[in-house]
C-alpha cells in the first residue's frame, strides 16, 4: 500500500514536472517570436527612416540646383522690377526663401526636472499647434528649423522619432521643441496661450511663449508635381 502511494505521488510529480517543462518551452517560444517581431519592426523602421533621409538628401540637392538656375536666370534675364518683386513674393509664399519679421517663439519641454511626462509631445500635438498658429494668421512657421509648407509631413518614425519634412527633429539645447511663427504678435500669443500652452502645461510639460523678431529658414525639400497639371482656361 505504501509503495502504491509512492508510485502515485511520483506519477503526479512527473506529470506536473512535464507540464511545467511544456509551459516553459511554450513561453520561450513566445519570447523568441516576440523578439523576432521586434527585430523585424526595428529593421522596417530603420529602412523607412533611411529611405526618407535619402529622399530628403536628393530633394535638397535638387533644390540647390534649381535655386542656382533660378538665380542665374533672375540675374541675367529679369530686368523688370515688377517681375522681380512678384517672384520674391511667390518665393516667400511657397517658403523657398528665408524670412524675418515680428512673431513669437514657443519653446516646449516634455522632460521637466529630468522626469519624462506621462504623455510626451506627439505628432498630433505639433499639427494642432501649427494649425492654431495658421488660424491666428501666421505667415510663416518653422519647427526646430524645418519650414512648414504645403507638402510638409509630420509623422512618427518608430516609437519616439518625429519627422518633419522627412527630417528627424532634434532637441535644441535643453528644450525639446522650438516653434517659430511670424505674424501679429498679440493675436498669436493670445491664441497659442489659450488653446495650446495651457493644455500642454496641464499635461505636465513646460511651454513658454515670447514675442521676438524671428528668422524662419527656407524650405529645402522642393516641389514635385507628378499628377497635377494646369487647367486650360
Amino acid at each position: 500500500m505504501f509503495n502504491k502511494h509512492i508510485i502515485t505521488v511520483a506519477t503526479i510529480a512527473a506529470v506536473a514536472i512535464g507540464f511545467l517543462i511544456s509551459l516553459q518551452v511554450q513561453a520561450q517560444k513566445e519570447v523568441d517570436i516576440t523578439e523576432e517581431i521586434q527585430k523585424e519592426r526595428l529593421a522596417q523602421t530603420n529602412a523607412v527612416l533611411q529611405t526618407l533621409q535619402d529622399k530628403n538628401n536628393l530633394l535638397q540637392e535638387e533644390y540647390k540646383k534649381l535655386t542656382g538656375e533660378l538665380e542665374k536666370a533672375r540675374n541675367e534675364d529679369l530686368k523688370n522690377p515688377f517681375l522681380i518683386a512678384k517672384l520674391d513674393q511667390l518665393k516667400i509664399a511657397d517658403g523657398t526663401i528665408s524670412v524675418q519679421g515680428p512673431g513669437i517663439k514657443m519653446v516646449i519641454n516634455d522632460s521637466v526636472h529630468d522626469a519624462q511626462v506621462p504623455f510626451p509631445l506627439n505628432t498630433d500635438d505639433l499639427r494642432r499647434i501649427i494649425n492654431t498658429m495658421k488660424f491666428a494668421g501666421a505667415e510663416a512657421i518653422s519647427v526646430n528649423g524645418q519650414r512648414i509648407v504645403g507638402p510638409t509631413s509630420i509623422v512618427m518614425s518608430g516609437t519616439s522619432t518625429i519627422l518633419v519634412n522627412s527630417v528627424p527633429i532634434s532637441r535644441t539645447g535643453e528644450s525639446s521643441y522650438e516653434i517659430l511663427a511670424i505674424g501679429d504678435q498679440n493675436k498669436l500669443v493670445d491664441y497659442v496661450t489659450k488653446l495650446e500652452a495651457l493644455p500642454l502645461r496641464q499635461a505636465g510639460m513646460k511651454a513658454d511663449i515670447v514675442r521676438e523678431i524671428v528668422t524662419i529658414p527656407s524650405y529645402k525639400g522642393g516641389y514635385t508635381m507628378n499628377y497635377a497639371n494646369q487647367l486650360e482656361q
